[in-house]
């Protein structure tokens, strides 16, 4: 997580980000709107009809971006920057109307409305969906266990993270860490009999990454049909406890019992005098470099094999990372490190070919992070609640923007931007009047409109901010363990024609329809 700001400290334009002045390529519009965040009748956004009425709506609106946030499962506070694997699909997305339609639930599993129309009540609809999913594995075990074994064969990763997952389950949820020891260090003839213990539950992981993958690939099948792309989100870390790295530790800082030696934050700034400790282990690029990068392509692979573009998370951390001891009361302790630089892009790129890659460049950005952007040739993000209340250099001000970028109002770790305009200070409101030669009464649209009018090829609005909600709208306080991710659209948003022409207008003024 990621402090919030006003403003950025006002820092001289680097000499060169990448492309500042090459040729425009088509520019886009894109709405930024998590899959739970969708309406629908079972607690929780899906991949159900919600989706189809959202991607109507983008067209209409003239919108050829979806912006969404990771489709892992989600770890603890309901994150999905938080998972106990880094290649698995959110099960909690799958569409239990598509389920009996499959003849894998009965019409009563599917009748009536779970409340939750505003937020995701997220401990009711794990009750209230859980069993159902459960219970559509089983009968799709039963109906198409070829189809499983020759989806588990072409996905390899998905072998040990549902073993992991079974074995989550065995032992109460308690860390791999702590597992008995033979377990813990994946001995043989432990995991050997571990699968023949808990083959029921493997299974059923199986059977739902399924369900996962066959509604998902429902979903860019819609999008294709209305010239819609998506992109996905890649956070740079993965948690200590999951599948991934209870499979390869050797790729991060561990001692033997699995304990790491440095985890992963940043350091203090102005905005946190101790810093923030997130904890995920840190990678042994060392070993990383060794194997060519095996695991982060693979991961790569995965993302871009249910996405078209991706945002990668933390992007500085690969031109220096902070790395604080493990124990550490906070993050003082830390120190940075030199991350691998460009050979990794260079490894990924040989690899897959050009990268559709958006970098998040945001947070302690220092010039060897702005070398690596332009050496990579990346886009990387300018958000403009950063903007206001600093100087004329402030990059990210509209005429400081650059057409390989991405334009944000804000993101999902903001405010809104009705939210960030009411807690404001009032120097910031009075930059944002002058600047934008408005009165403020309108002020959400006003950001909406510099955002769309930037060079930048790429634009994307948080669906809050084109419905004009406040601070209650919020997706996520950074730092905040709890109430975070729960926002939910009212289906009838979608049919507000006012707000899809006055979109529609403005992309079509900017070029982006």
């Amino acid at each position: 997580p990621k402090p919030d700001r006003w403003s950025l400290p006002s820092t001289p334009m680097p000499d060169n980000i990448p492309n500042p002045e090459g040729p425009v390529g088509r520019r886009r519009a894109g709405v930024l709107l998590h899959p739970t965040s969708l309406p629908g009748p079972h607690g929780i956004g899906d991949l159900g009809s919600g989706v189809d009425r959202f991607l109507d709506w983008l067209q209409a609106a003239g919108v050829g971006l979806w912006q969404i946030l990771p489709l892992v499962p989600p770890g603890g506070g309901d994150s999905p920057y938080s998972s106990w694997s880094a290649f698995a699909g959110n099960p909690w997305l799958i569409d239990l109307h598509q389920l009996h339609a499959q003849g894998l639930l009965d019409a009563a599993d599917v009748a009536g409305t779970l409340p939750g129309i505003d937020r995701v009540d997220f401990v009711a609809m794990k009750a209230f969906k859980g069993p159902r999913l459960l219970k559509a594995a089983d009968a799709l075990r039963a109906q198409r266990p070829d189809a499983l074994e020759a989806f588990t064969k072409a996905n390899p990763w998905l072998t040990d993270a549902a073993l992991f997952d079974a074995l989550k389950i065995r032992f109460e949820g308690q860390p791999w860490w702590t597992w008995p020891e033979d377990v813990r260090d994946r001995d043989d003839f432990a995991l050997g009999s571990a699968v023949g213990l808990l083959g029921d539950d493997i299974e059923r992981a199986i059977a739902l990454q399924w369900c996962f993958a066959q509604q998902w690939d429902r979903v860019k099948q819609q999008c294709r049909g209305r010239g819609i792309e998506t992109i996905g989100d890649l956070p740079i870390y993965v948690d200590w406890d999951s599948a991934d790295v209870w499979t390869h530790r050797e790729l991060f800082e561990l001692h033997a019992g699995g304990q790491p030696s440095r985890v992963a934050g940043v350091p203090p700034d102005g905005f946190s005098a101790t810093g923030q400790l997130w904890g995920n282990p840190l990678y042994r690029w060392d070993v990383l470099e060794e194997t060519g990068y095996a695991w982060w392509i693979d991961r790569m692979k995965r993302v871009l094999a249910l996405t078209d573009r991706v945002r990668i998370d933390h992007f500085r951390a690969f031109a220096a990372y902070w790395a604080v001891p493990a124990g550490a009361d906070d993050a003082r302790a830390g120190a940075w490190v030199p991350g691998p630089g460009k050979a990794f892009f260079d490894a990924l790129q040989a690899a897959l070919g050009a990268l559709p890659i958006l970098a998040e460049d945001l947070g302690e950005i220092d010039q060897p992070v702005y070398d690596l952007l332009a050496a990579t040739g990346l886009p990387g993000m300018k958000v403009l609640q950063f903007a206001f209340g600093g100087g004329d250099d402030n990059h990210y001000l509209p005429h400081n923007h650059v057409p390989n970028a991405v334009a944000y109002t804000g993101t999902h770790d903001n405010d809104t931007t009705l939210g960030w305009w009411r807690a404001a200070p009032d120097h910031a409101k009075d930059h944002v009047r002058r600047y934008l030669a408005v009165s403020g009464d309108d002020v959400v649209w006003d950001l909406i409109r510099a955002t769309l009018a930037s060079v930048a090829e790429t634009a994307v609005v948080p669906m809050q901010d084109v419905l004009a909600l406040g601070a209650d709208a919020r997706m996520n306080i950074p730092a905040s363990a709890q109430g975070n991710w729960g926002w939910r659209v009212r289906g009838e948003a979608f049919a507000d024609g006012g707000i899809t022409s006055r979109l529609r207008s403005l992309n079509e003024l900017y070029q982006r329809s």
